[in-house]
């Protein structure tokens, strides 16, 4: 069996009476992209917080390379690659400052952190605009260089929340790119998104989620299957409770 990057076992996150993330468990292994889907408030970005060590889980264990995300957090973390729904950047700093910030945190060493800087501002058109105060920046680019982040110390887990969101057509598409790649070097990849098209097509694996517990895993193909329905999408709103085609009929019907 192909080894598992992280392992979750029984984890949960409550406020109050509120249990945001209900005793999940799953693993996501080597070589594998794994799609993370649910709802607006399922638990998914809490469920990522957790598993990076921004969020103290209530309950339950997450481990990143057998390394315990609460017991060993450097050693986890150092394993990690981040990129979070929303870009949060240092705006007094240029692109290349930030970079150059982030693989110091990392001990990447400055050689080498310095021409892979350069590569991936050039891979995604940031070269001219690398010395600017990201302050800046549209909210596309800031995406960018929290890509680049993510990427720049060669991590063996990427954990990506909307990573999509914000891009242009052509980054979207060296964004999966990258996924694959790093996945063929037997990298793991958990990814969070709102777009079932990606999902189908890019995940080997998904987990849905809805209401902060495990509502299905598998692939897109046997998920579809086992529901007895066409696709990843009809799947996600079977078991999520989606929106019927009635409804909508109601709403937006001719007027007489």
């Amino acid at each position: 069996m192909t080894q598992a990057l992280v392992q979750v076992e029984q984890l949960t996150k409550r406020y109050g009476d509120v249990n945001a993330v209900d005793a999940i468990s799953f693993d996501v292994r080597a070589g594998e992209i794994f799609g993370f889907l649910g709802p607006n408030g399922a638990g998914k970005t809490t469920t990522i917080k957790m598993l990076t060590g921004l969020v103290r889980p209530t309950a339950g264990s997450a481990r990143i390379c057998g390394h315990d995300i609460v017991e060993s957090p450097l050693d986890a973390k150092r394993l990690i690659g981040y990129v979070p729904d929303e870009p949060n950047l240092y705006g007094k700093l240029s692109a290349y400052e930030f970079l150059r910030f982030v693989g110091d945190v990392y001990g990447v060493d400055p050689a080498r952190s310095s021409s892979r800087i350069d590569e991936l501002l050039d891979l995604f058109e940031l070269g001219d605009a690398g010395g600017s105060l990201i302050e800046g920046y549209s909210h596309g680019m800031k995406q960018k260089v929290a890509l680049c982040a993510a990427l720049l110390h060669e991590p063996s887990v990427y954990f990506l929340d909307e990573p999509t969101v914000g891009l242009d057509p052509k980054s979207a598409r060296i964004l999966k790119d990258i996924v694959r790649q790093v996945t063929r070097a037997g990298n793991s990849v958990f990814m969070s998104t709102h777009i079932m098209e990606i999902a189908q097509s890019l995940c080997d694996r998904v987990a849905i989620i809805d209401r902060g517990r495990i509502a299905a895993v598998g692939t897109p193909a046997d998920l579809s299957r086992l529901q007895g329905l066409a696709t990843l999408e009809d799947t996600f709103l079977h078991l999520t409770g989606g929106v019927e085609d009635r409804r909508v009929a109601e709403i937006f019907r001719e007027p007489v």
